[in-house]
């Protein structure tokens, strides 16, 4: 296998993770309260993604923090409301929810730059409305308050990822990584302290759901995608995360319990269709320029 298909094969991986992350986010509800989880998660990932690249912490500037700050409260924002939402909606549901991104940073790329999106994300964005429409869509015509949380985090999540592309330019992109994720986690600590009561999981549960969102749906994921997309290309890597929902709602089947409804099928798969058709016009517009590996990590 070549090393590329190394990376994109390890990428999978990382992808497999986010989509267990649901789950453990699920069971992690179960012990604690929303806050308390973005906490834990975030401040475990920061100590250990900290500790394995130390050298690159310890040299930063003024900007580096002030971005990292900016997109660790946009994280920590992005953590909380998928936590309340899987309160009222499903670990399946959430995951396809949030896999918006992938329409919403086309989406808004567009009206930055003062333009019309092109006919594939028009395309797009119909499908996912659709497929939105028919995940969430009750019998009583009102949609679930989770739902509507998780794709409030949609929202935020593809801000952050338009500020990052922006941000990555300028400053050393794994020690601005690690501490978003710091930041994160003393957000989740601030609200933790006002709202909820500070606690440590007290069944082995939680500390499995606790202990695989922050070392491996984090920390590990961090780690290893700024490994790995020094060895493949954006248009891979966005083509591999479109399969996030698809593991969130095979975890949630399997751990979870839940059910694989018509409802979850059909409206899973406009917005898959809708994903992939959004991913493959960059795919080929990148296939008429020489793509060349990134010399830098993004994150």
């Amino acid at each position: 296998m070549s090393l590329q298909g190394k990376a994109n094969l390890l990428m999978i991986i990382v992808t497999m993770f986010w989509g267990l992350s649901y789950t453990f986010m699920v069971m992690g509800l179960d012990v604690l309260e929303a806050y308390n989880v973005v906490a834990l998660r975030c401040i475990i990932a920061f100590i250990i993604a900290g500790l394995i690249f130390l050298p690159k912490m310890l040299r930063i500037n003024k900007k580096t923090i002030i971005y990292a700050s900016i997109q660790g409260f946009l994280l920590f924002t992005v953590f909380a409301l998928s936590l309340f939402g899987l309160k009222t909606t499903s670990a399946a549901n959430a995951g396809f929810i949030l896999s918006l991104t992938v329409v919403l940073v086309p989406i808004f790329s567009s009206f930055i730059e003062k333009r019309l999106p092109s006919r594939a994300v028009s395309f797009a964005i119909v499908c996912t409305m659709i497929g939105i429409t028919t995940l969430t869509m009750k019998d009583s015509l009102t949609f679930q308050t989770g739902d509507i949380l998780v794709a409030v985090a949609a929202v935020g999540y593809s801000i952050y990822l338009i500020l990052n592309s922006k941000f990555t330019k300028s400053v050393e992109s794994i020690s601005y990584g690690v501490y978003q994720l710091g930041v994160a986690g003393v957000f989740g600590a601030i609200f933790t302290l006002f709202f909820e009561t500070p606690q440590l999981p007290s069944t082995t549960l939680g500390w499995v759901a606790i202990l695989g969102l922050g070392v491996i749906c984090t920390a590990f994921c961090f780690v290893a995608q700024a490994v790995v997309q020094q060895y493949t290309s954006p248009t891979h890597t966005g083509l591999i995360f479109s399969l996030e929902p698809i593991f969130a709602a095979i975890f949630a089947l399997i751990f979870l319990g839940e059910t694989l409804t018509t409802q979850l099928l059909i409206g899973g798969a406009f917005i898959l269709i809708g994903n992939f058709v959004a991913q493959l016009e960059q795919f080929v517009a990148m296939k008429k320029i020489p793509e060349t590996v990134p010399s830098e990590n993004t994150i």
